[in-house]
């Protein structure tokens, strides 16, 4: 099987080939745990899952490493910790907020069923190896201590800005730079910055101080995936400053030509049409949307779109991907997995073309039914959990959707069974007046004659 990706770093579609196809190595830049992940951070969680267990269905379960990080240690933490834990020791206050959000963070991924990566490393974990960075750059004529903080040389790299595929004078007009006085350019980026008593910090040759966030990263994928490895994921807005910095820190500390060989960058998220926003009334967390929605169906509603191209996300999407959820649990059933389907694999293989394995995986339903054969019916559902579905039972889904609607079951069990004894005593005028009763209560029935008996039997769900 060939997987193809498309590479931000070429500009092209790249065959994927791994260093080392007994350890396929892969990190993403996670969350910064200070809030409420919001609907755009499940994105690039949903679709490095996908990726995620594509690799580990070409290469093996074992013989793939995902990192994905927990920044928890930033300037964002620490204004948080001190409002929400007014008169707590700070280093307190700041471990409270972070552990309290993480696992926040892991309860809602979870609910969109994600598998969790291989490794989850924390920045406050990966001190020592950014020091040690920093020590090489330094060493290596890529960096310089002024004034208690230790900055990134810019200009000393001839090659910064390849990722962005931006010249310096380019990306020095759309940045936003901090303006110093110890600076040598207005470009260069802190790697080490001194921290007041109400900030954590850690003793290092430079002073009591924090690291940057862009070494963060540069630090823990060099701790577990090494100076060089297969694929660097995250959104489309980290492309420049932060994955142009992560380059231009691992490359030069440890003297290689490329830090990841494949970067890969999914593309933004908007709600109904425009830019999420708090003052817009638009913004979502991910939290708020379980509370209306299962995570399989925001999931599905975000594989609608490929990774790579914008997406809106309505209210209508999240509506038909239910409705098709609906569908598949219903006809999935509990059946028996076997392999998953290779069109959809291959159509996953060509840069995760989800929508394209969507039309397939249809194909595929449709197929199944029409065949009346256990083999179809057992690939469809196989390819389903391949892709994250099926977290559940049919008859879990369909009381989860009952309760929703604010079905009372025992009372349509009544009513269906009432029903059943008028249509099977011939009393077809109250058979169809208790249908009509059914309906209106937005319950769809399903009759099926006893060929050996002539007798009927309903089943019922909620309507789609």
């Amino acid at each position: 099987m060939t997987i193809r990706l498309y590479n931000t770093l070429t500009r092209e579609k790249d065959v994927f080939v791994p260093l080392d196809r007994s350890n396929v190595r892969m990190y993403v830049c996670g969350p910064t745990v200070y809030d409420f992940a919001h609907i755009g951070n499940a994105r690039p969680v949903i679709v490095f899952d996908l990726l995620f267990r594509l690799l580990r269905h070409v290469y093996g379960e074992t013989q793939v490493t995902y990192a994905r990080n927990v920044t928890d240690v930033d300037d964002k933490i620490n204004e948080r910790a001190a409002r929400d834990f007014p008169g707590v020791d700070p280093v307190k206050a700041i471990h409270e907020l972070t552990e309290k959000t993480y696992a926040q963070f892991t309860a809602d991924i979870t609910e969109l069923r994600t598998l969790p990566p291989t490794v989850e490393p924390r920045a406050t974990e990966t001190i020592a190896e950014m020091i040690g960075l920093i020590h090489r750059l330094i060493k290596n004529g890529f960096a310089y201590a002024a004034e208690g903080h230790v900055l990134f040389d810019v200009g000393a790299m001839p090659d910064y800005g390849k990722l962005a595929n931006r010249s310096l004078d380019e990306m020095m007009a759309g940045a936003r730079v901090e303006v110093a006085p110890y600076k040598r350019n207005a470009m260069d980026f802190v790697l080490w910055k001194p921290s007041s008593d109400q900030e954590p910090g850690w003793t290092s040759p430079w002073g009591y101080g924090r690291p940057g966030w862009h070494l963060e990263c540069s630090a823990m994928s060099w701790k577990h995936l090494g100076e060089t490895f297969d694929i660097h994921g995250g959104g489309i807005d980290l492309v420049f400053p932060h994955h142009e910095n992560e380059i231009a820190q691992s490359r030069c500390a440890h003297g290689t030509e490329v830090m990841a060989r494949y970067w890969m960058h999914n593309g933004f998220l908007q709600v109904e049409g425009e830019k999420m926003s708090k003052s817009l009334g638009n913004f979502f967390t991910i939290r708020e949307l379980l509370n209306d929605w299962p995570g399989e169906v925001l999931r599905l509603a975000m594989l609608r779109t490929h990774y790579r191209q914008p997406i809106d996300f309505t209210m209508k999407a999240l509506e038909e991907a239910r409705r098709t959820l609906d569908d598949w649990y219903w006809f999935a059933a509990d059946v028996r997995a076997t392999e998953p389907s290779d069109a959809v694999i291959e159509a996953l293989s060509d840069d995760l073309n989800t929508p394209k394995a969507i039309a397939e995986l249809h194909g595929l339903r449709n197929a199944a039914q029409k065949a009346d054969g256990f083999d179809a019916h057992g690939e469809f559902v196989a390819t389903l959990k391949f892709l994250g579905f099926l977290g559940e039972s049919a008859e879990s889904w369909a009381e989860k959707r009952r309760a929703a609607a604010g079905i009372d079951t025992a009372k349509i069990e009544a009513l269906v069974a009432a029903r059943l004894t008028a249509r099977n005593a011939k009393n077809f005028a109250e058979s169809d007046r208790l249908r009509d009763e059914l309906v209106a209560l937005g319950v769809t029935i399903k009759d099926a004659k006893d060929p050996k008996t002539g007798r009927f039997t309903t089943t019922w769900e909620v309507a789609r």
